[in-house]
């Protein structure tokens, strides 16, 4: 016999062991339940008490060091800021005489685009 045939004949001998264990298993009822002990007024307070303090020393011995203020990106803000500023007044003065018809936006003295 091949060995796919002896699986194939055990199988259903391997599923009704399984459906009996697992029933008397689910049919058992729970006889030795305890309920969990309910804490007293004075050890709720206390493991309140303990995991407010600290863990160890650690955080006692660090000392936290002031962050430099970010001088890079205030720097590279005010460089977009300055690249981008050319571009966005002359894209209001075009929008500006569009909407008014008008030589010069900006003043009489405003070149014209």
């Amino acid at each position: 016999m091949a060995p796919a045939m002896k699986l194939r004949s055990a199988l259903p001998m391997v599923l009704g062991a399984a459906l009996l264990v697992g029933g008397a298993a689910y049919a058992k009822k729970p006889t030795d339940f305890q309920a969990p002990q309910q804490m007293t007024e004075e050890e709720l307070a206390a493991a309140k008490e303990r995991s407010k303090n600290k863990l160890n020393g650690f955080d006692e011995k660090m000392e936290e060091k002031p962050k430099p203020f970010p001088w890079m990106a205030v720097g590279l803000a005010a460089i977009a800021f300055l690249v981008a500023a050319p571009f966005g007044l002359r894209a209001f003065k075009q929008t500006s005489k569009e909407i008014t018809g008008a030589e010069s936006s900006l003043g009489p003295n405003s070149p014209a685009e």
